[in-house]
């Protein structure tokens, strides 16, 4: 096995009473991918800062291999100093590193590098963010909450990056696709410890139950064997002293055994606050449009949503998810078209925008709105710690402010508010970010049984697959698309109507670009002049890209060539980028065209 590049041995660290780390062992070898998973609370991010040797513990010991890197996530990273996106990114980069990945990186990932990182959006910083860990190519990667706030796109090429890299990777998610896509081990963090399997994240909550399965059976053993002692006790002492005080000095072991317990952490009782049954039609729309300048957002749509619905809304961020959903709702009107509302109508609102509190509110008073003690939930009033211990949170959290909250708990914070609002459809917007996966499952028990319709924003494929009954999707140009089923379901009807234009333009190339109809039947297909020469001549103009590559990869080898030369460091980065795409492009072009004449000659 090989050697480990990270290892932490018996850490112990303690905030306030309770031991929030209890002799964790924790060790990574070069090309492991860990999946860290715990409850909100159990200090899953925390061991990451120790791992990043960003927090010291009270006790135990790190270990870094001499000579590995390490490049860290957080979750809420700091851009301040920085006067554009790529001087963050470079700033996270050594001598040797090839700066070059910096702009490349922030291209991908949908930025110019220009960007001021005031201004940025969520997305937005938590793509800079990424690039910033990745554009140094480090030994080990930790990653905290990667996928918050990216859209699925954006989710897809970060699972292919970090899928094709060599280096060590400790991931802390919510995502079970990414966690599944990704992971080759788990390391489970509970009531301060570590447990760990050489298995990825797919085969975790089956092991997990068996776990607590087996330590509620022990449990139970436990005391059942107390109760023998104590009858024991009671009727059964006998003369021979020494044995009898052995025998009550066990049992007094037994019973600090179990008042030493520390059981597993309860699930929150979610349940949405039901107004009275709308009509069996929610909302009807019809031939919706909305334009932002020159920019259609959305075109010519129309949808008729049922009670009982459980619709997505996914896509790319910026197309237009909320606003699609706002003008659905009736919240902002079209430019054109209609929208028609059923009778009876109670909607209930999750905005994903956590930041719009005020981080010096209590929690309590956020609850409450700061009137009294007491929170309606469905038109009744309950004492606001009764409503908090529902979602989770202990009593002594009562006078606690939102900004000392992790991600998760603001999380449920606004699940509580939204929830307590009687209502017939939910609306909701990223519902599931920084939710632990034991309460993502009560979440998605209560919307199964909600007995109202749900819209819902989201780019967590999984929810979206067990939860909800069609997804709307943007074809482009404005165009929206409803699909029916869940996420999986969406990409195999897209996939399929994608491959049959895509053979239609392939049927369109060999006729020349001339009567652009039917394509012709396979056995009479034949490649023109143009095919032909495009096949002949594609090799020698992949070569030529390839030499232009290596060409200019050269000069951005330079370590200094930024700081010397910047001009010449742009045109260089300008050109490998466009020769890097004309090569692209070319070798699909290339290879279509070779498949083609393949299936010519074999027909």
């Amino acid at each position: 096995m090989a050697p480990p590049l990270i290892q932490l041995k018996d850490i112990f660290l303690t905030f306030g009473g309770t031991p929030l780390l209890n002799g964790v062992e924790l060790s990574v070898s070069q090309g492991e991918r860990v999946c860290l998973i715990g409850r909100n609370g159990s200090g899953k991010s925390t061991l990451l800062k120790i791992v990043a040797g960003i927090v010291d513990n009270d006790k135990g010991s790190r270990f870094v291999q001499p000579g590995a890197t390490v490049q860290y996530l957080p979750q809420e990273p700091d851009f301040s100093g920085f006067a554009t996106t790529l001087a963050y990114v470079e700033a996270g980069m050594h001598d040797g590193d090839n700066h070059y990945q910096a702009q490349y990186l922030l291209e991908q990932l949908g930025l110019t590098g220009r960007e001021n990182p005031e201004n940025l959006s969520g997305g937005e910083a938590r793509r800079t963010a990424l690039a910033r860990v990745l554009a140094p190519e480090p030994d080990i990667l930790l990653l905290d909450e990667p996928t918050n706030h990216l859209d699925l796109t954006t989710i897809e090429w970060l699972e292919g990056e970090l899928a094709s890299r060599r280096c060590a990777l400790v991931l802390i998610s919510h995502d079970r696709r990414f966690l599944s896509n990704l992971s080759r081990s788990t390391a489970w963090l509970d009531r301060g410890q570590i447990r760990q399997i050489d298995r990825g994240f797919s085969a975790f909550e089956e092991w997990r139950d068996e776990v607590l399965a087996e330590e509620e059976r022990d449990q139970h053993k436990l005391d059942r064997k107390i109760v023998n002692e104590e009858h024991w006790l009671r009727h059964g002492v006998s003369g021979r002293r020494k044995r009898n005080v052995k025998r009550l000095a066990g049992l007094h072991e037994l019973r600090a055994q179990r008042r030493e317990y520390r059981g597993a952490q309860g699930n929150a009782t979610l349940a949405a606050a039901e107004a009275e049954k709308s009509g069996k039609l929610i909302f009807e729309a019809k031939n919706i449009s909305r334009t932002y300048g020159d920019r259609k957002i959305v075109d010519d749509f129309s949808i008729r949503v049922q009670r009982g619905d459980r619709i997505g809304v996914v896509g790319p961020n910026g197309a237009g998810k909320t606003t699609m959903i706002n003008m659905l709702t009736g919240a902002e009107p079209p430019d054109s078209g209609t929208v028609r509302f059923g009778a009876n109508i109670e909607m209930a609102t999750l905005d994903q925008h956590r930041e719009s509190l005020n981080p010096k509110t209590t929690l309590a008073e956020a609850l409450t709105g700061g009137r009294g003690d007491h929170v309606m939930v469905n038109g009744t009033p309950k004492h606001v710690v009764g409503y908090m211990k529902d979602f989770l949170f202990s009593q002594e959290q009562i006078r606690t402010p939102l900004e000392v909250l992790s991600g998760g708990e603001r999380g449920r914070l606004m699940l509580a508010r939204a929830l307590a609002k009687p209502s017939n459809v939910l609306v909701l917007d990223e519902p599931t970010n920084d939710l632990d996966l034991e309460t993502l499952d009560v979440l998605e028990e209560m919307l199964s049984d909600y007995p109202g319709t749900v819209i819902l924003i989201s780019h967590d494929r999984d929810f979206l697959d067990r939860v909800v009954t069609s997804v709307i999707v943007p074809e482009g140009n404005g165009k929206w698309m409803e699909y029916a089923g869940g996420y999986t379901d969406m990409l195999a009807q897209r996939g399929a109507d994608l491959k049959r234009e895509a053979k239609a333009l392939v049927a369109e190339a060999k006729s020349n670009g001339s009567n652009a109809g039917a394509p012709k039947p396979a056995s009479k297909r034949k490649m023109n002049f143009k095919d032909k020469h495009a096949l002949e001549t594609l090799p020698k103009t992949m070569d030529n890209l390839r030499s232009e590559i290596a060409k200019q990869q050269r000069h951005l080898d330079d370590p200094n060539l930024y700081a010397k030369d910047r001009k010449k460091f742009d045109t260089a980065s300008a050109a490998l980028s466009k020769a890097q795409k004309d090569l692209s492009d070319a070798e699909e072009q290339w290879l279509e065209l070779e498949m083609l004449r393949e299936e010519i000659e074999s027909a």
